[in-house]
C-alpha cells in the first residue's frame, strides 16, 4: 500500500470558528494591569491602542468558540487549508520509530503563519473606521503579513522593524514596501521612545521591545491609527488556532493522534495556534499529549525567566502583563532567529507553564541550524531560522524514541520558510555563526528593573 505524504482539507472544510482556550482553562490567566493604578484592565482601557473587537477577544474568558468573519474566511481561502505532511525522509535519516508530522504554514504567499492574525486584525480596524495601522516586526514575517493585510482591507501601514533584522534580512523590508507599507529600523529617531533608547545606547541593535514602544507611540499620537501585534497577546493566539483546528481534522485523516506537539516560541502565536486546540482535549477529555515550546538558549524566558508582572515593551508603554520574563529592557543576542528575540511569554502560555500543562526547552543557535539543514536535505524545504528550533526539539524527541524503542507520534509546526533568510544559512555554512552563553547575572540584572506589583 502506497504511503500517504500529505493530508489536504478542501476549502469547505476550513474551520469557521476560532478556539478560545481561556474558556476551558482551570486557572484563568491573571488580568493585565494599569501601570499607574495597578488595577485590572477592562476591554475599553485598551481601545486607544487596539481595534475594539480585538480588545474584547483579548479578555474573553467565557466563549469557547468565536466566529471567523466571512470577509476574513474569504481571504483565508487564498492559502488555507495548509497541508499536514508526514516527514518520512526525516524519520529515515534519524532511524527513529517515531512518526513525525508537520503542519506546513510556509506554503502561503507571505511565507509564514503570521497572516492568520494580520487579516482579522486589519478587518476589525477597517470595520471600526480606522485608516492607519502600525506595528513592530523582528525577522519581518509579521511585518510582511501585516503590510499585505492592510492593503487587502484598504489601510495604510507603518512598520518598525528591529534594526539588526532589517540589516540581516533586507528582502523582508522590500516585501513590506512592495505591499505599500512604510518601514523604519528600530530604534529610530522618529519617536520619543526611539530617541531615548538611542541616547542611552547609540549602538543599540534593536529588539522587539524597542520596536513595540515606537509602534505604540505612533499609534497613540496619530489620528485614526491603531496598533496591531503579531504575537504574545491572547487574541493573536485565538486567530492562530485555525492551524491546530485544521491539524486535528488532518491527523484524523492520517489515523493517528499526537503524543507530543512542538513549536518554536518567541511570544507564543504559532505555538498556541497549533497546541491550544489539541490542549483542550487534555483539559476536557483526559488526553495526555505533551506540549513543548522550543525557544533560543540566548533568550530563555520560559526556562530561566521569572513569572512577574512586566511591560511588553522597553519604554513601558504597554499594560503590565503577567508573564514569564527576562525583564522588559533585556537586550537579546544577535541571533538570526529574529522572531524569537522577545523578552517575555504571553499570559496564556505563562499560566499553562505554571500549571504544568506544557514546558519549554532551550535550543542553541548551532543546533537549530544543524536541524534546519537536515530537514532541508531530507524534506526539501528550507525552514525559517525560527522554525529550526521546533525541528531541533523534534529531532531530540525522535532520538529519545529511538533510544527507548517507542513509536510515538510527534507533530510540529513549520511556522515559515527560510527563503528570505538565506544570509543566515550562508553564515552557518561558512562557519560564521556561534552559540551565545547567557549568564545568570545578566538575567538577574534585568529582572531587577521589573516593576513591583
Amino acid at each position: 500500500m502506497a504511503k500517504q505524504k500529505k493530508f489536504i482539507l478542501q476549502e469547505n472544510e476550513i474551520p469557521t470558528q476560532w478556539y478560545n482556550i481561556q474558556a476551558d482553562m482551570k486557572n484563568k490567566p491573571l488580568p493585565p494591569l494599569n501601570p499607574a493604578t495597578k488595577e485590572p484592565l477592562k476591554a475599553e482601557d485598551l481601545y486607544p491602542i487596539f481595534a475594539q473587537e480585538c480588545c474584547s477577544q483579548e479578555l474573553d474568558q467565557e466563549h469557547q468558540w468565536i466566529d471567523i468573519p466571512e470577509p476574513v474566511l474569504d481571504k483565508y481561502k487564498y492559502y488555507r487549508a495548509t497541508p499536514l505532511v508526514r516527514a518520512y525522509e526525516l524519520e529515515k535519516a534519524l532511524d527513529t520509530p517515531a512518526h513525525i508530522y508537520f503542519k506546513n504554514e510556509s506554503v502561503n504567499p507571505l511565507g509564514s503563519h503570521k497572516v492568520n492574525s494580520a487579516l482579522p486584525q486589519c478587518y476589525y480596524c477597517k470595520e471600526e473606521g480606522v485608516t492607519n495601522v502600525t506595528t513592530e516586526t523582528g525577522a519581518g514575517q509579521w511585518g510582511a503579513a501585516l503590510s499585505y493585510a492592510a492593503k487587502v482591507f484598504g489601510l495604510e501601514a507603518a512598520v518598525y522593524q528591529v534594526k539588526l533584522s532589517l540589516q540581516q534580512k533586507p528582502y523582508r523590508s522590500m516585501m513590506m514596501r512592495t505591499f505599500g507599507a512604510a518601514v523604519v529600523g528600530s530604534p529610530s529617531m522618529s519617536t520619543r521612545a526611539g530617541k531615548n533608547i538611542i541616547t542611552r545606547d547609540p549602538n543599540h541593535p534593536g529588539s522587539l521591545g524597542t520596536a513595540i514602544s515606537e509602534a505604540i507611540e505612533l499609534a497613540t499620537t496619530t489620528p485614526n491609527c491603531k496598533y496591531t501585534l503579531g504575537s504574545v497577546l491572547n487574541h493573536v493566539s485565538l486567530h492562530q488556532s485555525i492551524i491546530g483546528l485544521e491539524a486535528e481534522k488532518q491527523m484524523e485523516m492520517a489515523g493517528e493522534y499526537p503524543d507530543t506537539i512542538i513549536a518554536c516560541f518567541g511570544g507564543g502565536s504559532n505555538f498556541g495556534g497549533l497546541a491550544f486546540p489539541f490542549m483542550r482535549h487534555n483539559l476536557l477529555d483526559g488526553k495526555d499529549t505533551e506540549f513543548i515550546a522550543a525557544e533560543p538558549a540566548s533568550c530563555p524566558k520560559l526556562t530561566r525567566g521569572e513569572f512577574r508582572y512586566d511591560f511588553g515593551d522597553e519604554a513601558g508603554y504597554t499594560p503590565l502583563l503577567p508573564m514569564y520574563t527576562l525583564g522588559h529592557d533585556f537586550k537579546p543576542a544577535n541571533i538570526h532567529a529574529g522572531g524569537l528575540r522577545y523578552h517575555g511569554a504571553g499570559t496564556i502560555v505563562s499560566q499553562l507553564i505554571k500549571d504544568g500543562m506544557m514546558h519549554g526547552v532551550d535550543i542553541p543557535q548551532l543546533e537549530s541550524f544543524d536541524a534546519g539543514m537536515l530537514f532541508a536535505r531530507t524534506e526539501g524545504i528550507i525552514p525559517a531560522p525560527e522554525s529550526c528550533h521546533a525541528i531541533a526539539a523534534t529531532i531530540r524527541e525522535a532520538i529519545r524514541c529511538k533510544e527507548a524503542g517507542e513509536e510515538k507520534v510527534i507533530l510540529f509546526n513549520l511556522s515559515g520558510h527560510g527563503l528570505i533568510d538565506m544570509t543566515a544559512y550562508d553564515s552557518y555554512i561558512n562557519g560564521d555563526l556561534h552559540n551565545y552563553t547567557l549568564e545568570d547575572s545578566v538575567i538577574q540584572e534585568n529582572l531587577a528593573n521589573v516593576p513591583e506589583v
